[in-house]
């Protein structure tokens, strides 16, 4: 009988990997993608109804919160943001752009989403749309604890500032208006198993894997419903992807790691379960008035790992920085290898997807986001 302890043995290097960034923090400093033009920056549509994007989630979706925290789980250091524009490291866990960035353009919004923390964003900023994620967080409070940073209930909070910001800035009104015409999306879950339930034993002695599951689920629809009570009325609800395929869990959990790099077929069976109890539990929530989607993300990237030549990659098991197996964060810095060209990596350090990655799939969910902005 499959149990956690034996498969996934190796999951508490993540440890180890911990105090080596605290060890990194005091010597780390604190090809642009050839794309087709996805829609000009100033691109409309009398159709669109879309006012803003807010974003709430993790290193996925992060552009830079972690930098205004005290937390080493931050990303504002070259050669992060090596293709961004002007090569700014911004804080975003990748070289370039993230999904919501192409998704915030494609919608005729902004070029880039900002961090809701950056103290330099003007009001005006805020009024199209900001994200509250933060790197390393998760639907489980226990989640967010080690490395300090913003819990998905804090992020919550930010945003009831925020509406309350843009009361005494527009009006109540117009600030209902904004929120309700608003894209809300949601990127969350990885991070509660692969940081907390296979690597902390806390969780494990009282939850089962199933269990827990259903914890993730009613924390995840509890944080829902305080977005819809605060008028949210256009949510998008990411799933989680095939974990057991990221860079760093293939390190830990491979007897030979270096020789016979393969996805991590158990861990990765988590993640499509608990996907499935989502879109189950995101269908049977009727809010008169409201769209809930379920983002499916597994499909697309397990697409990339098991075909990547399909989509114009050639390296889905190790990451562009470093030796690419276990560096992310402070491990990914300015003394680091580089690879030669990331837009042929599937992944920019050991955990997180390139710019070329989040490119293919904010490609796959434009048929979505189109529903959005004709609602």
């Amino acid at each position: 009988m499959w149990s956690p302890s034996s498969s996934f043995r190796h999951i508490p290097v993540l440890f180890l990997l911990h105090f080596l960034l605290l060890l990194f923090s005091q010597i780390a400093e604190t090809r642009n993608l050839e794309t087709e033009q996805i829609r000009p920056l100033n691109w409309s549509s009398s159709s669109s109804s879309v006012s803003a994007l807010f974003v709430f989630g993790d290193s996925t979706v992060d552009p830079g919160n972690n930098n205004y925290i005290e937390t080493i789980a931050k990303s504002n250091f070259p050669p992060y943001g090596k293709d961004f524009p002007n090569q700014v490291p911004t804080g975003r866990f990748t070289n370039g752009r993230l999904v919501t960035d192409f998704v915030a353009s494609y919608m005729g919004i902004k070029d880039f989403i900002p961090p809701y923390l950056d103290p330099t964003l003007s009001l005006e900023d805020l009024k199209t749309g900001v994200s509250f994620a933060s790197a390393g967080t998760g639907f489980d409070p226990l989640t967010a604890q080690p490395f300090g940073v913003i819990s998905m209930g804090k992020q919550l909070k930010y945003f009831k500032e925020y509406k309350s910001r843009m009361e005494v800035y527009i009006g109540k009104e117009r600030t209902k208006s904004l929120i309700s015409k608003g894209v809300f999306l949601i990127s969350c879950g990885t991070n509660d198993f692969i940081l907390n339930y296979f690597t902390i034993p806390i969780r494990r002695k009282t939850y089962t894997v199933s269990s827990y599951q259903h914890l993730l689920l009613q924390l995840g629809q509890q944080f829902l419903q305080g977005l819809l009570e605060m008028g949210a009325r256009k949510i998008a609800f990411v799933g989680l992807p095939p974990m057991g395929c990221v860079p760093a869990v293939i390190t830990m959990n491979s007897d030979h790691a270096l020789t016979h790099r393969g996805c991590i077929e158990s861990l990765s069976s988590v993640a499509r379960d608990y996907n499935r109890l989502l879109q189950n539990k995101l269908t049977a929530m009727h809010i008169h008035g409201a769209k809930i989607f379920y983002v499916e993300i597994y499909k697309p990237f397990d697409d990339l790992i098991k075909d990547p030549q399909q989509f114009g990659f050639d390296e889905v098991k190790c990451g562009c920085c470093g030796s690419g197996t276990i560096e992310l964060s402070l491990l990914c810095n300015s003394l680091s290898t580089v690879c030669s060209d990331d837009s042929k990596y599937v992944f920019w350090d050991s955990v997180h997807p390139t710019e070329a990655a989040y490119y293919n799939v904010f490609q796959g969910l434009c048929p979505i986001i189109d529903q959005f902005m004709k609602a």
